[in-house]
């Protein structure tokens, strides 16, 4: 018996008719607004390194420290750089509301 494929995810034009419904706005500006939101993300996590989005988390960028690795195919021991990596933070009510409360 095959395995039950997974769920997909929504696509971003999925996402847009769902909002335009249940929002009663035209498809158009429902994706002017996210296309304007995920702008305003990127520009202020960049200028303020960090970028709260009401109940779903907060980008970050964080800052990651020189380190030594290993290749994996030859072992071979190599410098990392430091760099700089955007990270998502989930916010306690995200998780609840997806997880359920914590026992």
């Amino acid at each position: 018996m095959p395995a039950a494929a997974a769920p997909k995810a929504l696509t971003k034009a999925q996402i847009i008719a769902q909002l335009a419904e249940k929002n009663e706005l035209t498809k158009k500006q429902i994706a002017a607004v996210l296309e304007s939101f995920a702008e305003l993300a990127y520009k202020e996590t960049k200028k303020n390194k960090k970028f709260t989005i009401p109940g779903i988390g907060i980008l970050k960028l964080n800052k990651r420290k020189a380190r030594m690795g290993r290749n994996p195919a030859t072992g071979e021991a190599i410098k990392i750089p430091a760099k700089t990596a955007v990270k998502m933070t989930v916010s306690k009510a995200c998780k609840e509301s997806i997880l359920g409360a914590a026992k």
